[in-house]
């Protein structure tokens, strides 16, 4: 809407630039009065010269009609007789045809460059989405279907991506992307249709999805769609795993983070261990236990009695913690255990 307020007032403003001599009409000549009173001695000296009975007088009379031609010569030229409307009409097509062009080439582009990548993205995706599906099912190629799975999913035409992901999986049924977003948008389904969705589809669906990350493990979205799905189901702890990896692939991917306070909190509730972490290690370690000022405790290799002898002492930076109960130890000593054996 903003691209066309500012398209329709390049109009008005070249309109009234390029009219400008219509409104004001035949352009006055500044030297009017002086050129015609030189053109009427001109005339009167001509005709005083074509009278034989001059005698003595002519050559006085050619020495003025002689200067007479060189004031008149030395006089600006005067404005053509419809000069002006004719540039002003020329200056006013042109503007017109620059002004359409514009309208369909430099004002879309204009428009994208004003959004953000992902918003620029989503707009774009609308905009190909046409082409994408006439070639898909022009060509029937995997290369073709999946952009147009993409194109539609990026624009948030779910049907064209359910249709198109499905076919690129007909040919290929080992295509991660294909897989967890054909997973994701049938799990998703019933909140699009407002139709519940059967236990049997949505394991269906839960199935494509894990495969898709088993596929790409290393792929962020995959995780982001695992982590969503396994929360669906109830599996927080693992959801919870999912979204931590994703947000270690894509440490500026902030899609996941209301879920992941969410279910922190869930599972702290839960389980009395993560309690104890989040009141005494989270802040140094992360919530998760995969660093943060301090090292990753998912990757530690210290036996379970040298992390005991660390906390209760502390050692270089770390401080120590002989506050804890023996229950409270013990619980934390074995979510690290844990966690020493999921690895990252």
């Amino acid at each position: 809407m903003a691209g066309l307020v500012v398209l329709g007032l390049i109009v008005l403003v070249t309109l009234y630039v390029t009219l400008e001599p219509l409104r004001r009409g035949q352009v006055a000549d500044p030297d009017a009065a002086q050129r015609e009173e030189l053109l009427a001695e001109r005339d009167r000296l001509y005709t005083e010269l074509a009278d034989p009975g001059q005698g003595d007088h002519r050559p006085d009379l050619e020495r003025r009609a002689a200067r007479t031609l060189r004031a008149l010569d030395a006089l600006p030229p005067a404005p053509g007789r419809g000069g002006a409307r004719r540039l002003a009409l020329i200056g006013t097509v042109a503007a017109l045809l620059v002004t359409a062009i514009a309208a369909f080439t430099v004002v879309p582009r204009w428009q994208l460059a004003s959004l953000d990548t992902g918003e620029a993205a989503n707009v774009q995706a609308v905009l190909d989405l046409p082409q994408l599906r006439a070639t898909a099912e022009r060509t029937k190629t995997n290369t073709d279907y999946l952009a147009w799975g993409k194109a539609a999913f990026d624009s948030g035409t779910y049907d064209q991506a359910l249709t198109a992901y499905g076919n690129a999986l007909k040919l290929d049924p080992r295509q991660p992307v294909a897989l967890r977003r054909l997973g994701i948008l049938l799990l998703t389904r019933g909140e699009q249709t407002g139709q519940e969705i059967s236990e049997q589809d949505a394991t269906q669906a839960a199935l494509l999805v894990r495969t898709a990350a088993q596929l790409a493990p290393s792929d962020p979205e995959s995780q982001l769609l695992l982590g969503y799905t396994l929360a669906r189901f109830g599996q927080s702890r693992d959801a919870l795993d999912a979204l931590e990896r994703y947000r270690t692939l894509s440490p500026t991917g902030r899609e996941a983070d209301e879920l992941i306070t969410a279910l922190r909190g869930r599972l702290q509730q839960a389980d009395p261990a993560l309690t104890v972490y989040a009141a005494n290690c989270a802040s140094c370690h992360g919530p998760a236990g995969g660093g943060g000022i301090g090292p990753s405790l998912r990757v530690s290799t210290l036996t379970r009695a040298a992390m005991a002898i660390i906390i209760r002492q502390g050692k270089g930076a770390m401080p120590a913690y002989p506050q804890l109960s023996g229950r409270d130890l013990t619980l934390l000593l074995t979510l690290l255990e844990d966690w020493q054996k999921a690895g990252q």
